[in-house]
């Protein structure tokens, strides 16, 4: 059963890169601009057929894909080129994948909250015993609305902040009565994590949110935008040195997590929780991919936007020979980081902490 599961996520991941490529794809076409070749995956083909102006092609390693498009990279006289064609196609063109993977984290979530009976909100109801933040002055009824300065709006960022949080001060912030109400360095009861690390334990639980139609919708779109909050927090903290190399996976670490997380659902519940963690994974999936191809860095999405401004801003494109250079220094440090992320994935395997572990 966990081998199934495994192949089911791995088909989910292709789907994450179907999807992305194909809202360059199709929005490309209907821009009419020429198509050279459809990719799904990269390396050797295993298979490959032409249709039209376009080559589709199933490649040996599940990692990637690419469209390739008439002029993207290269000087072209066909006037279907992509050069050719105004900003705002261009740019419709190049966001697209992004966009389509958020669509696809938006369905993911819907999938996960429908078999849901009630939904969890941040509004407290009840106070275990001894409750640390009882003391320090919260009461039944409030909504926590942020937590160490990160607005709180779904169970999702109320789970996030809180285990980022230090036990022995938290800063809150709630709603009550239509007040705004803050308590400073709240001090939170620890318990022990499986790596022997002192975490905070939550000592309240929360409101139940019944669900309807429209509760449905609201938390779907809630969840989707606090899973993108959560995945630009994750790289701010990068940025700052918050998180490090241990806490970056690549293609091996994802595909290595995927066979963990299989393997432990099945084992403690069954088929359908292995399915449901899956998914949940390939929705943060799909929608980290979404937020770093947005990134304005060279030889990404983002960066390939940055350079359309630029364009727009100056009323004319970039000489090549410097938007060319800008892509090879940019793709080659994006392979050289590729590279340090995979050897840490492989390491990580066998010592359980990666480089330096």
């Amino acid at each position: 059963m966990t081998v199934l599961v495994i192949i089911i996520a791995v088909l989910l991941f292709g789907l994450v890169i179907l999807i992305h490529e194909g809202g360059h794809f199709v929005t490309a076409k209907l821009c009419g601009i020429q198509v050279n070749e459809f990719a799904i995956g990269m390396g050797p083909k295993l298979f490959h057929f032409t249709k039209g102006e376009t080559e589709y092609s199933l490649r040996l390693f599940p990692i990637g894909g690419f469209c390739a498009m008439e002029g993207e990279d290269e000087e072209s006289d066909n006037e279907n080129a992509f050069e050719k064609k105004p900003i705002w196609k261009r740019a419709l063109v190049i966001a697209m994948g992004a966009i389509m993977n958020l669509v696809l984290g938006f369905v993911f979530v819907m999938i996960l909250l429908i078999p849901q009976q009630k939904f969890m909100s941040t509004t407290i109801s009840v106070f275990q015993d001894n409750s640390a933040t009882q003391a320090a002055g919260l009461q039944i009824g409030d909504r926590i609305t942020g937590i160490d300065g990160y607005w709180v709006n779904t169970d999702k960022d109320l789970n996030f902040t809180l285990a980022l949080a230090n036990p022995d001060d938290v800063d809150l912030t709630v709603q009550r009565d239509g007040k705004t109400i803050e308590f400073s360095d709240v001090k939170f009861h620890t318990m022990t994590a499986q790596d022997g690390s002192q975490m905070l334990a939550l000592d309240f639980y929360v409101m139940p949110v019944d669900k309807n139609f429209g509760t449905v919708m609201t938390k779907t779109f809630d969840d989707t935008v606090s899973t993108i909050r959560m995945v630009w927090a994750s790289l701010a903290g990068i940025a700052q040195g918050r998180f490090g190399l241990k806490d970056i996976a690549g293609p091996v670490g994802t595909f290595s997590m995927i066979g963990k997380v299989a393997s432990q659902s099945v084992q403690n519940g069954g088929f359908q929780l292995a399915m449901e963690n899956m998914l949940y994974l390939i929705m943060v999936i799909t929608v980290n991919l979404a937020v770093v191809n947005l990134l304005p860095i060279p030889a990404l999405d983002g960066g390939k936007l940055l350079l359309l401004l630029i364009e727009k801003i100056r009323r004319k494109p970039l000489n090549r020979k410097i938007e060319e250079r800008i892509n090879i220094v940019g793709f080659s440090l994006l392979m050289a980081l590729m590279l340090l992320v995979t050897v840490n994935d492989v390491v990580r395997i066998f010592n359980g902490t990666g480089i330096g572990g």
